[in-house]
């Protein structure tokens, strides 16, 4: 079983260096006791980094998870992994700037898909962050006009510099509470207890096991996408990272 230390709170999203032991070699893998390697999932792409034991070093390219179990797949072998065995303790370093930037875009993705659902009274069914653009699918037709206002009501948090934070609220306790303002529409996971629901002040609550910034500050200038038309009768919006907001640094 892995540790997936990156949920603890707002401030285990920002831990780019941390130590942990491993636990099983699969082939072309690692599994650690602990991580702050984000899987991917959810519409948010996997972390990348390295993996060191010693002087030895492997290249972290894709990071899954299976059970209870995370993955880190590796590029490296020979010398390169030597002293890569199972109990050795190593030293984890996560790319800052890829996980930075997706932290970014998926705290703008949960307030388009707030806004839209404020404005339009449209949920959102799917939710993807690829490089510096998020896009999320909603479940019917929304009119073109919608676009200016959602970019300038996702401006508006931004600049506010609204807090953003984490908080766990018990399953039994989340089932009650209304769904009426809920701006998704994919179902939480029976197994999902407690339930981990990301907040911005002021503009979204919203169950969530991704990583976002402290403040829609470091979020920075936005751009929206020309929407299209889903088969299904619904659309596809988005946005892309233009400029880069408040700068801060890891832990």
């Amino acid at each position: 079983m892995t540790e997936l230390a990156y949920l603890a709170d707002m401030s285990a999203a920002y831990v780019w260096s941390f130590r942990a032991r491993i636990v099983a070699l699969p082939p072309g893998g690692v599994v650690l006791d602990r991580t702050y390697f984000y899987p991917a999932g959810g519409g948010q792409p996997a972390d990348h980094g390295s993996l060191r034991v010693g002087d030895a070093t492997v290249e972290v390219v894709d990071v899954t998870r299976s059970g209870n179990a995370v993955h880190h797949r590796i590029r490296g072998s020979g010398s390169n992994s030597r002293g890569f065995s199972s109990g050795a303790e190593l030293d984890g370093t996560v790319d800052w700037e890829r996980r930075h930037q997706n932290m970014r875009l998926h705290t703008a993705q949960h307030l388009l898909s707030a806004r839209t659902f404020e404005r339009a009274g449209l949920r959102t069914t799917k939710a993807v962050l690829r490089g510096m653009d998020a896009t999320i699918d909603l479940e019917a037709t929304l009119a073109p006009e919608f676009l200016p206002e959602l970019a300038q009501d996702i401006e508006g948090v931004v600049g506010a510099a609204r807090p953003v934070t984490i908080r766990h609220v018990p399953r039994g306790e989340w089932d009650l509470l209304p769904s009426a303002g809920r701006s998704g529409l994919v179902p939480l996971p029976p197994q999902v207890d407690p339930v981990r629901v990301v907040e911005v002040e002021g503009a979204d609550s919203c169950p969530c096991g991704g990583t976002h910034v402290r403040s829609t500050a470091e979020i920075g200038e936005i751009r929206m996408m020309a929407p299209f038309l889903l088969p299904s009768g619904g659309t596809r919006i988005g946005l892309t990272l233009v400029r880069p907001g408040a700068t801060v640094p890891p832990a």
